[in-house]
């Protein structure tokens, strides 16, 4: 049970949607280390041993697309499934996560997981309804993220 609500926490099936009645969720901003915008994202637990939050395979879509990252500025990528410091990837797709007909067990998770510490940079930003205020993150970006909240060194 405890772990359904780290999900529902973590991997917010309308993440960024305003319209839901619920708060909207804070703007994450993230550079990765390699190239990870196809990869299911996981929550491990601050000393990175576990897994504690894992989407659902039907919870990678928003609006009905899957919930990949949307690219911005310098390399930089608008979060769109609740991440934070502690996040890893696997080597299976959103795409191909997507098709499963339930999500596969811890151990097969922890063992699909690419990498542990991929995050180069992260920032909390206050730039509302994100998805439809692109140009100013990216105007924010250029700007080297000053007014955002370094999450990650």
């Amino acid at each position: 049970m405890l772990l359904l609500l780290l999900c529902g926490l973590a991997f917010a099936p309308d993440l960024c949607i305003a319209q839901s009645g619920m708060p909207e969720p804070p703007c994450i901003i993230y550079k990765t280390r390699k190239n990870y915008d196809a990869n299911v994202a996981v929550m491990l637990s601050a000393d990175k041993t576990q897994i504690v939050s894992y989407p659902h395979p039907r919870d990678v879509f928003t609006r009905g697309e899957l919930c990949t990252p949307v690219r911005l500025a310098r390399k930089f990528r608008l979060d769109r499934r609740g991440i934070g410091p502690d996040v890893a990837f696997l080597s299976i797709t959103y795409e191909e996560y997507s098709r499963l007909e339930k999500a596969p067990s811890l151990s097969e998770l922890d063992s699909m997981i690419i990498d542990r510490n991929p995050i180069k940079k992260m920032y909390r930003c206050n730039v509302p309804a994100p998805e439809q205020n692109l140009d100013e993150l990216n105007r924010q970006i250029r700007k080297r993220c000053k007014a955002f909240e370094r999450l990650v060194p």
